[in-house]
């Protein structure tokens, strides 16, 4: 049972980077808390789709939220999402290194 969880949130968090908004929300974020009065001129899309690519980041738990008065925030929950990102841009690195370690197919060592 804690493998389904632990798979579906991989998933979850996968999903959620999958969409060029999101990424580009991400990285307006990496400057720090940002109320949605801030993110919205930033981008050129409506108030609602703003907010539920937003929901989507706070679902998957990449992004904190907080209510202050009126105001809602948005901030970077774990900054090593970055990482994330940079590796999966990265796909050569990531492919040579699973296939070198027999992810793959075949046995690390083994030439193709």
């Amino acid at each position: 049972m804690a493998q389904k969880n632990v798979s579906e949130l991989r998933l979850k968090i996968l999903s959620a980077l999958s969409d060029p908004i999101r990424l580009e929300l991400l990285e307006f974020l990496s400057g720090g808390e940002r109320c949605v009065c801030e993110i919205l001129p930033a981008f050129s899309r409506s108030q609602s789709t703003i907010s539920k690519h937003l929901n989507i980041l706070f679902e998957a738990d990449i992004l904190d939220r907080r209510i202050d008065g009126k105001k809602t925030l948005y901030s970077i929950k774990d900054p090593q999402v970055f990482e994330l990102v940079r590796l999966v841009a990265s796909g050569d690195d990531i492919y040579g290194n699973l296939y070198h370690h027999g992810s793959l197919g075949g046995r690390a060592g083994n030439a193709a």
